[in-house]
C-alpha cells in the first residue's frame, strides 16, 4: 500500500494543480489535458465535465498522467470512467468555472459528467533541484540520493 504521506502529498499537489492527460485504454489517439474536479470526501475517484463526442465522453478503461505545478509530484493513474449520474455530485461541482466553459448549463444533454475510479496509481514525488529536473528531462542519470520517493498502489 502507499505510504500515507505520499498519497497526502499527492492529493495535495493535485488538488493544487488539477490538470492530468487523459487516455482511454482502447484509444488509439493522443491524451488530452482536462480539469479534474477533485472532492475533500472521495479518496479514489476525480469527476470531469466534458462533450459527450469528447475523446474520453464514452468512458471506460482510462490511464491518467499528472506532473504537478513545482514538478515535485508525477503520477501515472489507472482507472474506470463511468458516467455520474447522481445530480447531488453534479450540483456539488458545478461552480462558475465548469459554466464558463458550459455555458448552456448542466442539464445540456451534449455534455457528460464522468467519475474516474482510481484503482492503481504509481506516484513520484521528488525534492530534486532544478539540475535534476533537467537531468530527468533530458535522460541523464540522476543520483539515486536525490531521487525522492517512488510508490505504487492504491490513491
Amino acid at each position: 500500500a502507499m505510504e500515507s504521506h505520499v498519497r497526502e502529498r499527492f492529493w495535495k499537489a493535485f488538488a493544487a494543480s488539477p490538470f492530468i492527460m487523459m487516455r482511454l485504454e482502447s484509444a488509439h489517439g493522443h491524451a488530452e489535458p482536462m480539469t479534474a474536479l477533485l472532492d475533500k470526501e472521495a479518496h479514489h475517484a476525480v469527476w470531469f465535465v466534458c462533450k459527450r463526442d469528447n475523446r474520453i465522453g464514452a468512458g471506460g478503461r482510462a490511464m491518467g498522467q499528472v506532473m504537478t505545478k513545482g514538478h515535485d509530484v508525477f503520477a501515472c493513474i489507472a482507472g474506470t470512467l463511468v458516467e455520474e449520474t447522481d445530480p447531488a455530485v453534479r450540483d456539488r461541482h458545478w461552480t462558475n468555472h465548469v459554466e464558463a466553459w458550459f455555458p448552456n448549463g448542466k442539464h445540456d444533454p451534449s455534455i457528460v459528467m464522468l467519475r474516474f475510479e482510481i484503482d492503481d496509481a504509481e506516484v513520484w514525488t521528488s525534492d530534486v533541484g532544478i539540475t535534476g529536473l533537467f537531468k530527468l528531462a533530458t535522460g541523464g542519470t540522476i543520483d539515486p540520493s536525490r531521487t525522492g520517493e517512488h510508490e505504487v498502489g492504491a490513491v
